[in-house]
């Protein structure tokens, strides 16, 4: 399985960035466990968002409310929706797919 992240960028606080993730290799249909993480400087890298093997959905306490994960399997694709960006969302954002595929991480940097 190979996963391509993109939607990366510069942004104000307060604003929107959409985060795409395609898949290749496999139908994401297949796959129940895919999502997000990210990695800010100096700090571990952590869930931002994923979609559990129960079908359910799982958002770190740090976004829930402003971040929305979704998936189109038809397109093998995977999203993440980012409204009112902070600055501590900063970070290089990685999708990953059960039981251990990453892509290449997309920088979001949101700054004044």
């Amino acid at each position: 399985v190979q996963l391509q992240a993109s939607g990366g960028g510069l942004v104000q606080p307060g604003g929107s960035l959409r985060l795409s993730c395609a898949a290749s290799g496999t139908s994401i249909f297949t796959i129940r466990v895919i999502g997000w993480h990210r990695q800010a400087p100096g700090k571990q890298r952590e869930l931002v968002a994923m979609f559990t093997s129960n079908g359910g959905t799982n958002y770190a306490d740090s976004v829930k409310g402003r971040f929305t994960i979704s998936r189109d399997n038809a397109k093998n694709m995977v999203y993440l929706q980012m409204n009112s960006l902070k600055p501590d969302d900063t970070a290089v954002y990685y999708c990953a797919a059960a039981p251990s595929f990453w892509g290449q991480g997309t920088q979001v940097t949101v700054s004044s």
